[in-house]
């Protein structure tokens, strides 16, 4: 108990050690200023390569492709000002042979500051929903997804593939934050905003190495069930303090009207691209046949499955912390990983 309980204030003292400059960072005008006083930090894992990466450089470096055919008709020069003109069935194909690890997958290492130099990397959406009511969307984008090892092994790999979205929520009522969201794979995890570690207002996030899955606490998880983060397992992600990234200090910023279902940037000049949030289609290559030569498939799972989608279709307009898709929707109230023993104390935060 000693040992915990040391360690716990370890961890406490270093996140609260971040240096108060990493807290700068730039908005239009327009934002809420709670939406900014309140958005996450990210810690990236202290051995990851493939890095926070620039949105437009992803479309750059793709060509539009249906059933691995090149799509016909499309804008010259292909950007994010004219993505939605593509339809929901385009995956947005890499130039380059993945396996020869491209320089532009591995996207850009925050500075000192936590600054990805040159490079936007991140959208911040406000929903709006009146009443005091607010959810704010922290969304993150890497140009590549490694999924890791099963059981440590490396010739067992799954779930690697181009493009990579993931975000925080955090839901507002007057301006003051009550939980915060943070996704995993196919799910996530919710937390009470109060108990989630923090530098100044501002919480942390840690990304797991390649997978960037954002997780509450550093250490070893295991995300076999979604939802539980056990300590340890077959499919194991892994976080530390590694980089400091700041996603403000690199955004774009917008507001969303789920009535209208319209993204409206707050930078009024124009030069803040907003059509590319339309788009319905893949941000990376479709899931590659096993006749390709860098297919490897087993038990169901493909080394490289297709691209995910983009922001528009990650619910930003829930009812709950947690996405509408089946599961729970848990509000965790300590910073633990959940055990099945400890679902019963979970009952009545259950939502």
């Amino acid at each position: 108990m000693f040992n915990l309980l040391f360690s716990v204030v370890t961890f406490v003292t270093a996140v609260s050690a971040v240096p108060t400059t990493r807290k700068k960072r730039q908005a239009p005008a327009g934002v809420p200023q709670f939406v900014l006083d309140y958005a996450p930090l990210v810690w990236l894992h202290s051995a990851e390569q493939y890095f926070p990466s620039d949105i437009a450089a992803q479309v750059s470096n793709s060509i539009p492709q249906v059933n691995f055919a090149a799509v016909p008709n499309v804008p010259n020069p292909l950007d994010l000002n004219n993505l939605d003109s593509l339809s929901k069935d385009v995956y947005l194909t890499s130039k380059d042979d993945i396996t020869k690890n491209p320089t532009w997958i591995k996207g850009v290492k925050p500075d000192a500051s936590g600054k990805t130099n040159n490079a936007v990397t991140a959208a911040v959406i406000v929903n709006d929903k009146g009443g005091g009511n607010v959810d704010a969307f922290y969304m993150y984008f890497y140009a590549y997804n490694w999924g890791g090892t099963v059981l440590g092994l490396q010739q067992l790999q799954f779930g690697n593939h181009v493009g990579d979205w993931e975000h925080n929520m955090i839901r507002f009522s007057n301006s003051k934050p009550q939980h915060i969201w943070y996704s995993q794979h196919s799910n996530g995890q919710a937390f009470k905003y109060d108990v989630v570690h923090k530098n100044g207002l501002r919480p942390i996030a840690f990304s797991s190495n390649g997978s960037h899955a954002n997780y509450a606490i550093s250490g070893t998880h295991d995300h076999t069930i979604p939802n539980f983060n056990l300590p340890g397992g077959v499919l194991e992600d892994y976080t530390n303090e590694g980089t400091l990234w700041d996603p403000l200090k690199s955004a774009y910023f917008y507001s969303f009207s789920a009535g209208e279902n319209k993204f409206t940037p707050y930078d009024s000049s124009g030069a803040t691209p907003v059509n590319y949030l339309y788009f319905k289609g893949r941000w990376g290559d479709q899931e590659y046949p096993t006749s390709d030569k860098r297919q490897v498939k087993l038990f169901g799972q493909a080394k490289y499955s297709s691209g995910p989608t983009g922001p528009s279709d990650k619910q930003l307009n829930r009812s709950k912390v947690c996405p509408d898709n089946g599961k729970d929707c848990i509000l965790r109230t300590i910073l633990v990983p959940k055990g099945l023993d400890e679902l019963n104390e979970l009952e009545a935060d259950i939502v």
